[in-house]
């Protein structure tokens, strides 16, 4: 079985390039899957400028809403790279429109919560790392709109349920990455 690595941290503290040299180091294959949907001239060139910066040698899979599917097709043998579920909840939040009902957010809460666990399937049947990257956005102040605090909480669900099952986790500061401890055991 494949060990599931956690890198989490803020905005630009440098999870996506430790990241890739825990993937580089790993001695294997690298599978990308990349949940970044360029919608607009920026975006398309941060997509375009992370391209080039990834060797060419690993394979890059576009994953903005479905990275589980593409985690189940990679080579089990490989280390997969998930770059990153902060993007994925948000695509999948999207959806929902701009004031989504407290219905509709209980709905896509669980939904993510079953893909999040089908996630973590997939991962335990891996031979290779899988190595999943994510932003820490508990730590800011509390979003203003109804929307960010739902992101805010969906994607610290998420989060939270991931982490749980990695057998290592990081969290990144100003580009220093620190190993959290395991996590405990629930009695």
């Amino acid at each position: 079985m494949g060990e599931l690595w956690f890198v989490t941290g803020g905005a630009r503290s440098g999870k996506s390039s430790f990241a890739k040299r825990l993937a580089a180091g790993s001695g294997r294959p690298v599978i990308f899957i990349a949940t970044m949907e360029p919608l607009d001239d920026e975006l398309r060139r941060r997509v375009e400028r992370h391209r080039a910066e990834r060797p060419a040698a690993w394979a890059t899979v576009e994953a903005p809403r479905d990275p589980v599917a593409a985690l189940r097709a990679a080579d089990p043998g490989a280390c997969a790279l998930l770059d990153c579920l902060s993007l994925w909840v948000s695509n999948r939040l999207l959806e929902a429109g701009e004031e989504p009902s407290l219905d509709a957010l209980a709905v896509l809460d669980a939904a993510l919560a079953a893909e999040a666990d089908a996630l973590l399937a997939a991962v335990a049947v891996r031979a290779g790392e899988t190595i999943v990257v994510t932003n820490e956005v508990g730590a800011s102040v509390v979003p203003n709109s109804a929307l960010g605090r739902a992101y805010r909480d969906l994607l610290g669900s998420v989060n939270q349920r991931v982490a749980a099952r990695a057998s290592r986790a990081w969290i990144l500061v100003a580009g220093r990455a620190l190993e959290l401890p395991p996590a405990e055991e629930t009695p």
